[in-house]
């Protein structure tokens, strides 16, 4: 499908790319999505016109191409949420055409995403995350295993990290301090807090640990020594959410969901969430609020007495 794009869209999208990568700090997978829905926009522009297109037909997109483009998107099958991220990718990808080419790019930011019903986060009752963090360790039988399993679930919950975020520290970082910088999305930085528990988990696994690191050795290992794959943090998860008998969605990023969600129900100021879950817009974050009303009506229907 690339072959039918011309060497002008392909010069322009391989620059937008280049920019989002060193200028935006957009991650790999970011970049990936982007070049795999542009290439499919590019693709579907030169089978509807019929020619491939150059830098005046690129540049000259207009409000049938786009309504021709989601036509066949939704004939295809393509859900309402996954339509507005390719959309959104077309967007910045013409926002950054009008910038650097001068075109004119009204045709393509005025074309509207489909609605859909947002996803919110799922995230484990406060019971349910303690227990998680009480009977991780049991999922193995070796103690440094149990140990380790158990330091970066509490990781997740108690410090809101992403599980890469964890399996992403140095051996150098511990003993965690009592602020932890921590490296996310975008190379983006931020500081969030080290509970006790955290950091007590985190000494009695490197205590219990056989292997032998070294300062910018991966804090946390694998049965063989290897960096920990994130893949076997997810299977242990499944374990103990089966032995606790808890929902599918009791995955190891609802650990963060949780944190997120139990911080805003103590009274957690909406502007300090967003920094310490290193949530680039704040909308991201907000979608918490919605999550603790729900929950909030859950309970309200369940014990007001009805008339």
């Amino acid at each position: 499908m690339v072959g039918v794009i011309s060497p002008a869209a392909g010069d322009a999208l391989a620059r937008f790319l280049a920019h989002k990568s060193a200028l935006d700090n957009a991650s790999d997978n970011t970049i990936s999505a982007y070049r795999r829905d542009l290439t499919d926009f590019l693709t579907f522009l030169t089978l509807h016109r019929g020619e491939p297109q150059g830098w005046a037909p690129l540049m000259a997109v207009g409000v049938a191409d786009m309504r021709s483009w989601m036509a066949r998107e939704r004939s295809g099958g393509l859900s309402p949420r996954s339509l507005a991220r390719k959309l959104s990718a077309v967007k910045s990808f013409y926002r950054w055409l009008a910038e650097r080419e001068g075109c004119d790019p009204t045709a393509v930011l005025a074309t509207r995403a489909p609605k859909f019903q947002a996803k919110l986060p799922r995230p484990l009752s406060e019971e349910s995350a303690k227990q998680v963090i009480e009977t991780v360790e049991f999922q193995s039988q070796e103690d440094w295993i149990g140990a380790r399993d158990t330091a970066v679930v509490t990781l997740l919950y108690g410090c809101g990290l992403r599980v890469s975020e964890a399996l992403g520290l140095k051996r150098k970082d511990a003993p965690l301090p009592a602020a932890l910088r921590v490296v996310g999305k975008g190379d983006k930085e931020r500081v969030v807090p080290v509970l006790d528990a955290a950091r007590d988990a985190v000494d009695h696994y490197i205590k219990l640990c056989p292997h032998i690191l070294s300062a910018d050795d991966a804090l946390f290992r694998g049965a063989r020594g290897r960096a920990l794959n994130p893949r076997i943090v997810q299977k242990v998860m499944q374990q103990t959410r089966q032995q606790l008998g808890l929902p599918a969605s009791a995955t190891p990023h609802a650990m963060r969901h949780s944190f997120a969600t139990h911080l805003l129900s103590a009274g957690g100021d909406l502007r300090a969430i967003q920094e310490l879950l290193g949530h680039a817009s704040l909308s991201t974050t907000q979608a918490y609020t919605h999550v603790d009303t729900a929950r909030l009506m859950e309970v309200y229907n369940k014990t007001h007495p009805k008339a």
